[in-house]
């Protein structure tokens, strides 16, 4: 398990439920800066599940609330796709 500081080294989700008024779509684009921002060896899911248990006594309906539970439901492991090594040589 890793600590608050490890997850959230930039502090953007913090930030997040702290802005008044903040948006779902503002709060999209913090968690995928959040999420671009993590280690390489972090483990997403498990990443999110610590920031939802984290911040688990925030109101329900916060956006931010709303973009972890998503990003929870739908993260997957990234696989490559296209590019110059997936091509066949002649």
């Amino acid at each position: 398990m890793q600590t608050l500081a490890e997850l959230d080294h930039k502090q953007l989700i913090r930030e997040a439920y702290r802005i008044e008024g903040i948006t779902a779509s503002q709060c999209r684009s913090i968690f995928l800066d959040w999420a671009l921002s993590l280690p390489v060896q972090m483990e997403n899911r498990s990443a999110i599940a610590q920031l939802l248990e984290h911040y688990r006594d925030e109101p329900a309906d916060h956006p931010m609330t709303a973009v972890l539970q998503q990003g929870l439901n739908e993260t997957v492991n990234p696989r490559r796709r296209g590019g110059w090594r997936s091509r066949p040589r002649d």
